[in-house]
């Protein structure tokens, strides 16, 4: 990878109250969090919703095992992807990378969701997922 700087890239795979997958990328010093409603694309052409979550801290991308009922996203976590990735561009509303992982592979985009106008609060949660 031209001796870029590799960062953390995970996908956990966590049946909660939905069954949704959980990406996680290094940035900043956490891991920068999407909840993914569907399995996460393969091939391009397959785009899905990638809704932004809470911040977790680096070492949780370890994580695999069962959260208590009666604790925040109680259910069965299990690691479904892992790798690295190698960002190639940045911006505020858009993030391009190059996944190196067991499943996904390649360039894959992060598109920030543009408010409709007038038609609802802009949240900045909701982000598409999709391989370039």
């Amino acid at each position: 990878m031209n001796g870029l700087k590799k960062f953390i890239y995970v996908i956990q795979k966590h049946r909660a109250s939905h069954l949704h997958y959980d990406l996680r990328l290094e940035m900043d010093g956490v891991l920068k969090s999407w909840a993914i409603p569907k399995d996460p694309p393969l091939e391009k052409g397959i785009k899905r919703l990638a809704v932004r979550v809470e911040d977790h801290e680096l070492g949780y991308e370890q994580f695999e095992g069962t959260i208590p009922q009666g604790q925040y996203g109680a259910g069965r976590v299990e690691i479904w992807d892992r790798g690295y990735f190698v960002p190639l561009e940045i911006k505020k509303d858009s993030i391009l990378l190059d996944i190196n992982g067991h499943k996904l592979k390649g360039n894959y985009c992060l598109v920030k969701f543009k408010p409709r106008s007038g038609k609802e609060k802009d949240t900045g949660k909701n982000w598409l997922f999709f391989k370039k």
